[in-house]
């Protein structure tokens, strides 16, 4: 497992990465179509779910809290005000996941490949990120229509090669031979009492919606396009 994470993660780090301008750019970047935005589920606190947990059981899980819930309505309140509906959305069959996906778009198909690798040998684990470059190979020759996906952190570690946090989301596109790119990241705002902390320091805030930050360092300048919701 180690070793195929290690090698998917060199290949990310050295595809081309385009930079998208602005809050409009990235609008447009999904209107063009031809990609999925896979985000991790909204905030649910803890780290696993409970011994003997039932898929079936929500109440057996880890599950959303109040701010993840609010946080879910924040993601689709952000795609709501510019139009911009999803040809779409497929969930994990884990409540947090398809609770972030109902809240924020209304409504979501359940879909196993999305689900958390639990208990699950590598060969199946292969098997299901199989499934998901297919689908990503699919979208990307589907223009004008975009996809969305709400799954786990360790699944878009897996799939993508990088970390995300609660309520993030990666903006994903393969090319037909399924080498996968992340165009950009839209990383959500987390509230602290009354006021909002974004989760990426490469980001700042701005009032009504999202923020764009272009770092000038070397390091930043091959790193995908960040947007704070």
């Amino acid at each position: 497992m180690f070793a195929r994470r290690h090698l998917l993660t060199a290949a990310l780090a050295s595809a081309a990465v385009q930079a998208w301008p602005a809050d409009g750019g990235l609008a447009a970047l999904l209107r063009d179509g031809g990609v999925v935005v896979a985000f991790r589920h909204a905030v649910a606190p803890g780290t696993f779910d409970p011994p003997g947990f039932k898929l079936d059981v929500c109440s057996t899980q880890r599950n959303l809290s109040d701010e993840g819930r609010a946080q879910a309505r924040r993601i689709g309140d952000w795609f709501k005000a510019r139009s911009l509906q999803p040809a779409q959305v497929r969930s994990s069959p884990w409540c947090r996941c398809l609770d972030t996906a109902t809240l924020a778009f209304g409504a979501a198909r359940s879909w196993p490949a999305l689900g958390s690798p639990f208990g699950a040998s590598e060969s199946t684990q292969a098997s299901q990120l199989a499934e998901l470059r297919q689908a990503l190979v699919a979208a990307a020759a589907q223009p004008g229509r975009f996809e969305v996906w709400v799954t786990h952190m360790f699944v878009l570690s897996d799939l993508a090669g990088t970390n995300t946090a609660s309520g993030e989301g990666l903006v994903l596109r393969a090319d037909g031979a399924g080498t996968l790119q992340v165009l950009a990241r839209l990383a959500a705002f987390q509230r602290v009492g009354t006021r909002r902390r974004c989760q990426s320091s490469t980001i700042t805030s701005a009032a009504g919606g999202l923020a764009y930050s272009r770092s000038t360092s070397a390091a930043r300048r091959s790193s995908p396009a960040r947007w704070l919701m």
